[in-house]
């Protein structure tokens, strides 16, 4: 499920650039027209006497990120998304257990219509989808698994024995060859790895990574209220932060994060039994909600002698209740991890295959966005001036560009996580006075809220 967004499967798609560009984590191949359509063809016929293609792009990962990058070679994807469900939110609310730490966020604090938008996983992948599909170039998706690559530039890819295939000239010297689960091959000018957390490009290319498993796992599932919410919801909770976040239609997602046995339990237990845990989480569970005596910090920072903002005078609301599951109780894993390099010749890394973080912020995804848009540019950059765009050099202004905003994302989320997996007296009173800052002080919520939304870098004084 995607958290807050703005505008944005293991299979493989290739693509040649007409000077325009793209395409997914099976393999999917695009040539200069049209229309997109599964082929099947390469199973049904032998490889044998067939001449290996050769695409200027082979995107392996058939996920959100991969199918953005695609989009976003062509067009913006955005105005397929609102033909879908989906949900303006414009206002957020977040607190913890304790009944100190609170903060409400407003769209009028920045002068926005809406602070965010949510969208289904599967309203997203349609979308793209059907932006790939009105695009100028031709798609096709290979609905398989990558699994080989050669990424040696300067020697001829072997061909298979006893196989009269011809590889074309252009395949010398600077194409990778892939190898897909049925034996066939392609070959492509770059690899672009958006094949997820598990990612195969980024074993073979040899990329190494850093990082740790969080002794945690999330359960995601969707939820149905007796009215809209329109409003975003999180509460940090001893063992995790729970989330409420509209969908539009009277439904809401829920990102739980609890301890692996808790989160056995709640998926084992009735639905009637969940829906308490998670109305009674939203509310008085674990501890009071946020008094007039425990906001009554507004005080403490009057000495800045600033304006508060509009939302920092609104009152605690109690989220919508859930009523009714409208989906499975899905679980997953969480871990933090980073490659130590998105990019070498003609390889490069893009979403959970460069970074995987905690779930809490719901930035996961929208970093993926931003890696693939930044790539993306970068590319038309680099064709607009005749270069190789498989060349590391040009791939390196990519990785300088997106890995800061990552590794600070990164930083700022696994430091949340690790403040409240600690229930400590002194430790509390710091955390609440950082929400109810966060709360009082406006330059340093515009400047949150900026950060979250992805317009600025940090969220600091301006």
């Amino acid at each position: 499920m995607n958290r807050v967004i703005k505008k944005t499967v293991s299979n493989v798609c290739a693509l040649k650039i007409p000077r325009k560009y793209f395409c997914s984590s099976e393999v999917m191949k695009v040539d200069g027209s049209t229309s997109i359509l599964p082929s099947n063809e390469h199973e049904k016929k032998p490889i044998i006497n067939k001449i290996i293609p050769e695409y200027d792009i082979a995107i392996v990962g058939g996920g959100m990120v991969g199918m953005a990058l695609a989009c976003f070679l062509d067009a913006g994807a955005w105005k397929y998304v609102e033909q879908n469900r989906h949900a303006y939110f414009k206002k957020m609310q977040v607190w913890d257990y304790t009944g100190f730490g609170y903060a409400r966020y407003d769209s009028r604090d920045v002068n926005k219509d809406f602070l965010g938008c949510v969208a289904e996983n599967k309203v997203l992948h349609s979308a793209l989808l059907s932006c790939i599909k009105d695009s100028d170039f031709k798609t096709t998706f290979y609905p398989l698994k990558l699994t080989s690559m050669n990424l040696n530039s300067n020697s001829m890819s072997k061909v298979e024995e006893n196989s009269p295939s011809k590889e074309p000239l252009s395949a010398q010297g600077h194409s990778s060859k892939l190898q897909l689960s049925d034996g066939s091959n392609i070959y492509a000018k770059l690899v672009v790895g958006a094949d997820g957390g598990k990612s195969r490009v980024r074993e073979l290319a040899g990329f190494k990574t850093t990082g740790w498993n969080y002794s945690q796992n999330a359960i995601i599932c969707t939820v149905e209220h007796t009215s809209d919410n329109h409003c975003a919801w999180q509460r940090f909770l001893p063992t995790g932060p729970i989330a409420l976040l509209p969908m539009g239609d009277k439904f809401s997602n829920i990102v739980w994060t609890m301890s692996p046995t808790d989160s056995k339990n709640r998926t084992s237990i009735t639905e009637e039994m969940f829906l308490k845990d998670v109305n009674s989480a939203l509310d008085y569970g674990y501890g009071p909600h946020p008094t007039s005596s425990s906001l009554g910090t507004r005080d403490m920072f009057s000495w800045l002698k600033m304006d508060a903002s509009l939302s920092a005078n609104e009152f605690f609301e109690i989220p919508p209740k859930a009523i009714r599951l409208a989906s499975e109780r899905m679980v997953f894993p969480l871990s933090l991890r980073h490659a130590n390099s998105y990019a070498s010749k003609h390889v490069v890394l893009i979403g959970d295959a460069a970074h995987t973080i905690h779930p809490l912020a719901g930035q996961g995804v929208n970093l993926g966005f931003g890696d693939a848009f930044t790539l993306s540019r970068i590319i038309a950059e680099g064709v607009a001036l005749g270069s190789d765009i498989g060349e590391v050099n040009l791939l390196k202004k990519y990785e300088a560009e997106r890995k800061p905003a990552n590794v600070t994302m990164m930083a700022i989320l696994d430091g949340f996580q690790k403040a409240y997996s600690i229930d400590f007296g002194p430790l509390n009173f710091l955390r609440a006075a950082a929400f109810n800052g966060a709360n009082h002080i406006s330059p340093l919520k515009r400047s949150i809220i900026s950060y979250a939304s992805g317009e600025n870098k940090l969220p600091i004084f301006f």
